[in-house]
Order: structure tokens, then C-alpha cells, then sequence
């Protein structure tokens, strides 16, 4: 089930935002890095954000978090920006993701937005492909940062998005 997040959601969230880092950034991320992330830690930064507003889409299979996207206007004029999209590893495959990424597409467009982008990891070749598969197509523009102590290269993908969705 399809719905936004509330407040209580934020122990799900951080399981599924530790979660598939864990499993989607091996060999990308440092392994000290990605064991060291606090559920914890983040169940309380997503209590924070839920609370104070923010619209985030989350997909419940049998009671429980097992997928979210977060996506909203972009610091780039007139852009929408997908900011974050994960769903736990058990449930690759299933068809969440592309779930939420239709639904985060339709908000943007709903908020007048006629493009979008995002940003993946330059090595993250299974995020790369779902993105590729949905629509999406490699920008000009990538940056380079530090995640967990590693230097990595960030790419920007773009879509069109449809007035009418």
C-alpha cells in the first residue's frame, strides 16, 4: 500500500534506509562506514522530518515500511528533485520501487514541475539501470563527494515529466 509517511513510520524508515545502504553501497562505501550506521540515530532524524512536514512516500507490505521516496522542488530553478529513494533489500524486485518513483513523478508534475532530476552513485550500476529502465537518462552535470570517508562521483540523471500525470 502506497501512502505518506507519519511520525511513526520512523523506526521503518531508518530500517530501510540502513538497510538497503548496507546492501545497495558494498564495495562502494567503506564496510566501517556502512556497519557503523545508527538505526537508531536515523529513526530519530526521521520522527524530525516527518513531524516538521515533510512529504514523504512510503510503500507498507503487511503492516510494515518496506520502501520510501522523498522528492520536492530542487535548488535548481524550476527543477523537481527526487531526493531519496530506497526499498528494503528483501523486497527488491517486486515492483516498489517503481511504485514510488511513479508516484514521486506524479507529485512533481502535480507541483507544476516539467523535469526532474536526481543523483546516483557513479558505481551504483543496479540504481543506474532502474533509473535507465523507468525513463530517466544521464545529465551533463556529476560532483564528487565525501560519503563515510570515501571521494565519490555522483550522477545526475533527468526526465521530462508529463503535464498530465
Amino acid at each position: 500500500m502506497l501512502r505518506w509517511a507519519v511520525p511513526d513510520d520512523a523506526v521503518g524508515l531508518a530500517d530501510v534506509h540502513v538497510a538497503s545502504w548496507q546492501e545497495a553501497y558494498r564495495g562502494i562505501l567503506p564496510e566501517v562506514y556502512l556497519s557503523g550506521l545508527d538505526r537508531t540515530a536515523r529513526a530519530r532524524w526521521w520522527r524530525h522530518f516527518v513531524t516538521e512536514g515533510a512529504r514523504v512516500h512510503v510503500v507498507e507490505v503487511d503492516g510494515s515500511v518496506v520502501g520510501f521516496c522523498h522528492a520536492g522542488d530542487s535548488i535548481d530553478d524550476g527543477w523537481g528533485e527526487v531526493f531519496a529513494i530506497y526499498v528494503h533489500p528483501s523486497h527488491w524486485g517486486e515492483g516498489h520501487g517503481k511504485e514510488l518513483l511513479d508516484a514521486a513523478e506524479a507529485k512533481l508534475a502535480g507541483d507544476s514541475h516539467v523535469r526532474a532530476h536526481l543523483w546516483v552513485l557513479e558505481d551504483n550500476d543496479r540504481g543506474r539501470n532502474f533509473y535507465e529502465r523507468q525513463g530517466w537518462r544521464l545529465g551533463k552535470p556529476f560532483r564528487v563527494e565525501e560519503i563515510g570517508g570515501a571521494q565519490v562521483t555522483e550522477l545526475r540523471y533527468e526526465k521530462n515529466l508529463p503535464a498530465a500525470l
